[in-house]
């Protein structure tokens, strides 16, 4: 049984943040669950995924985020407790929905979870997701422990319920990557069959339906903040004259900051869990018993503005600040150091900060930057698309995933990225405004995901580019999760369907439309100088399964290669291919023969034909 599902109220477990707040959704009785795979949320989903596998509840890996929220949205608004879970850039493309489904309501819970990711761990931005509750005129939580994330679950749902609005639920990595003791509650019977009663006038989002709507979501905006002023989530430590305004991990920080800077006769903590709409009144009283305040809050001067606007609306004229020179950064995550020297700054506490050793005699720690697997298919089809496209002046827009990692040297085959599927649509810019040949790469999901608008758009304007799809077989960056091509059948789960990229590609009019194996160098480079000769729009799927996937799934791999003493130490291997099996010894190239996969690749391009495989001894 899975352990999330283990029924011992009062028991402790040590949980994942994120496995914390997959067991308040199954303790809160969650029916649906749906998502796109993002880290740093990526975890609430696998366990969801393997609980659906041992219990009622409707998991599903969504085609992207946006579909993930407008199935969650149908579920909760048929009466069932529904969750959707992504990461903070998923928003965005789920927002097209948000906006509006604000206006819908529903009648079973809906929880929004969005991770954020301060200090991008794996992320192309850090924008901070609070706007979002703004924007659409949500109610929004955020929790500050592992222990407290578990528990707020279950409060979210019944203020949804409450509400009959969506609830927000933001975390961020520091929350969702932590380990912590949590007591296990009861769990919830849910709910699994609901049923959906028509209502156009209240479901049917025209203008004339949409007016009342905006009217009634205004009003249950104003309901919440009456909610947001006693919620047990927004309260107040300490009774001093010196104010800290916090909300999420900051206020750990804060905590250890008051206590290791003796300070905690002086200071009062406002902490803000329920943070849209803000406690006004709370905030307020909070700022009148203040000579002065300080907001903490990472990203974003989310809390800071209103709270300025909340004291000029009251005419106090005591100094706020978070934001600012010698205090906090929009940017990056905060820490215990950093929020103990801004707090001890700004109430002028005298502060001596521990001193750091010299490490001066100490050798530099060697760089790890991130890097292709061994045996990668990705680096064997970039490889074989320089040689393909030599001599040509090229633009390569890339795309979101472990591919990305090709823009690094000696690959270097990635020049421009905005964000999931950007690299189609990106193309037919570049396309149609330079002569140079456009060469764009995609990941299988990511095609899924965002792709095809693109690819249809191509085709219909009579774009010129070649766009390459990295068909890995998996979803590989954020865990090997499925996508709408992967065989499920290899993972022993039935009752899936399966969508061919080759003929979805074919469908919307592509006419030059090439599959190649990646391990096969020299014909994958021929069929890739066809595709790039061809005027129009031409697609290449890369098709070989993720090695680490294919290791999972007991694959057969073949056998490990060495360097034999016929190499002549041109290291082609290494300044062309860059595979981290390879490594230098005395001077001379090696393989890691346990990193080795056995693709073969290297062993191909080597001039000397000196890499060859390591012959089994029976």
């Amino acid at each position: 049984m899975h352990k999330l599902l283990t029924e011992h109220p009062g028991q402790t477990m040590l949980l994942l943040g994120n496995e914390a707040i997959a067991r308040g959704a199954i303790e809160a009785g969650v029916a649906v669950a749906t998502t796109y795979p993002g880290t740093p949320s990526s975890e609430i989903s696998i366990n969801f995924f393997q609980i659906s596998l041992e219990s009622n509840l409707y998991f599903e890996y969504s085609t992207n985020e946006k579909v993930a929220l407008e199935v969650a949205a149908a579920t909760a608004n048929s009466g069932m407790r529904s969750m959707c879970v992504m990461k903070h850039v998923g928003m965005n493309v789920a927002a097209d929905a948000l906006m509006t489904l604000a206006y819908v309501g529903v009648k079973g819970g809906l929880v929004i979870l969005t991770a954020d990711d301060p200090y991008m761990f794996s992320s192309q931005n850090e924008q901070d997701n609070r706007y979002y509750a703004k924007l659409s005129g949500l109610p929004m939580v955020e929790p500050s422990s592992v222990r407290e994330a578990k528990n707020m679950v279950a409060y979210a749902f019944d203020l949804s319920e409450r509400l009959q609005e969506p609830v927000i639920f933001r975390t961020t990595t520091r929350i969702n990557h932590s380990t912590s003791t949590v007591v296990l509650g009861e769990i919830r019977e849910p709910k699994t069959r609901g049923d959906f009663k028509k209502d156009p006038f209240n479901y049917v989002t025209v203008p004339a339906v949409s007016r009342n709507l905006h009217i009634r979501l205004l009003d249950k905006l104003s309901q919440a903040e009456k909610i947001s002023e006693n919620s047990e989530y927004n309260f107040i430590s300490g009774n001093g004259i010196w104010g800290i305004i916090c909300n999420g991990v900051s206020y750990n920080y804060v905590s250890d900051a008051a206590k290791d800077l003796d300070i905690g006769n002086n200071v009062k903590i406002l902490r803000i869990g329920f943070s849209h709409p803000m406690p006004q009144i709370l905030i307020k009283e909070f700022l009148k018993g203040c000579q002065k305040v300080l907001v903490v809050e990472e990203g974003e001067p989310f809390m800071e503005e209103t709270i300025k606007v909340l004291a000029q609306e009251e005419k106090l004229t005591l100094s706020i600040m978070g934001k600012g020179k010698d205090l906090f950064s929009r940017l990056y995550e905060f820490n215990p150091a950093l929020v103990r020297q801004s707090i001890a700054t700004y109430f002028d506490v005298a502060y001596k900060p521990v001193t750091v050793p010299d490490l001066s005699d100490i050798p530099e720690i060697p760089q790890r930057p991130p890097n292709l697997c061994a045996g990668c298919s990705h680096r064997a089809t970039f490889y074989a698309v320089k040689k393909a496209s030599e001599g040509m002046e090229t633009i390569c827009p890339t795309d979101i995933g472990c591919y990305t990692l090709g823009f690094l040297p000696p690959l270097a085959m990635g020049d421009f990225l905005i964000c999931m599927g950007s690299s189609v649509g990106s193309s037919c810019g570049f396309s149609k405004v330079t002569d140079k040949k456009i060469i764009s790469f995609i990941g299988d999901s990511t095609f899924f995901h965002s792709g095809i608008p693109g690819l249809i758009n191509a085709v219909f304007n009579n774009h010129d580019f070649t766009l390459v799809i990295l068909d890995n077989g998996t979803t590989a960056m954020t865990g090997q999760q499925p996508h709408p091509g992967v065989d499920m059948k290899q993972l022993n789960l039935n009752g899936y369907g399966r969508v061919s990229i080759e003929e979805i590609v074919k469908a919307v009019g592509v006419s030059h439309v090439t599959v190649i194996r990646p391990y096969r160098v020299k014909k994958s480079v021929d069929a890739i100088k066809e595709a790039l000769n061809f005027k129009g729009v031409s697609v290449v799927i890369s098709r070989e399964m993720c090695t680490l996937y294919a290791k999972g799934l007991k694959k057969a791999r073949g056998n490990p290669f060495f360097v034999s003493e016929k190499c002549k130490d041109h290291k082609d291997c290494i300044s062309e291919l860059a595979c981290p099996a390879f490594f230098i010894e005395d001077n001379r190239v090696k393989i890691d023969p346990v990193m080795c996969t056995g693709c073969t690749v290297c062993a191909q391009i080597c001039p000397e034909q000196a890499i060859l495989p390591i012959r089994d001894k029976n």
